[in-house]
């Protein structure tokens, strides 16, 4: 079972590469005023989605115990993240705050991964 979660940790870790990857590729148009939100930010948000959920099942049947709080908040960022990325993925130019918002969204939810034991 620990290998499998592993896989999941890093097909995890994939999906925030790809959120936080797409908002860096985007960072220079939006100083111009002109960042999207391009398709790799939504399918790393899915992947965290997908994989997060898959993470909790696989600790919780492993007998792992499990921060709930934790898992809260980090889900609830992820739902706007989601919800952001998903509304805004057909526009051709974003607004700075929202796509700003995404970014510092992310950051959150890595520093509360990593920091929040």
């Amino acid at each position: 079972m620990d290998v499998l979660i592993h896989v999941f940790v890093g097909l995890h870790i994939v999906g925030i590469g790809a959120l936080l990857g797409g908002f860096f590729s985007q960072l220079k148009a939006a100083r111009a005023g002109e960042a999207r939100m391009i398709p790799a930010m939504l399918h790393g948000a899915l992947t965290m989605l997908v994989t997060g959920v898959a993470l909790v099942g696989l600790n919780q049947a492993d007998d792992n115990s499990l921060n709930t709080v934790k898992i809260g908040v980090k889900l609830a960022l992820l739902v706007v993240i989601l919800g952001l990325v998903y509304v805004k993925r057909d526009e051709e130019k974003v607004e700075s705050a929202v796509f700003g918002a995404v970014g510092a969204l992310t950051t959150a939810n890595i520093f509360i991964a990593v920091l929040w034991t």
